[in-house]
């Protein structure tokens, strides 16, 4: 199992349940900021999904080129059913932000200076 997978199972439940914005905005100091800070993670977090399921599911495709009939297999149907039961990815992004796992900066423009 991901340590994704793993942290998912662990701390963050299923359902969205609204939070506090002044508690998003305290991070920051700016509420938008906050969500972009948010989607770029949530974004991160598909992605990684997205190539961990197409990798458990290139295991069982077939290279062939014959119109044999294509038969359902019963274990990719069950690891399909276990990433739809994950939560959504802007629940388990938002929960790391309030939690202070996603480390992030603000781009200053005197950096270089």
């Amino acid at each position: 199992m991901s340590k994704l997978r793993r942290q998912i199972s662990a701390n963050t439940a299923n359902t969205a349940e609204t939070k506090d914005l002044n508690v998003i905005k305290g991070k920051t100091g700016n509420v938008y900021e906050s969500i972009a800070i948010i989607a770029k993670r949530a974004n991160q977090i598909n992605i990684s999904l997205k190539e961990e399921l197409h990798n458990k599911l290139e295991e069982f495709a077939s290279h062939t080129d014959s119109l044999e009939e294509i038969h359902e297999n019963k274990e990719q149907i069950e690891i399909s059913r276990a990433y739809e039961r994950m939560p959504n990815p802007a629940l388990l992004a938002t929960q790391e932000f309030l939690d202070d796992k996603i480390y992030y900066r603000k781009n200053e423009d005197d950096l270089f200076s």
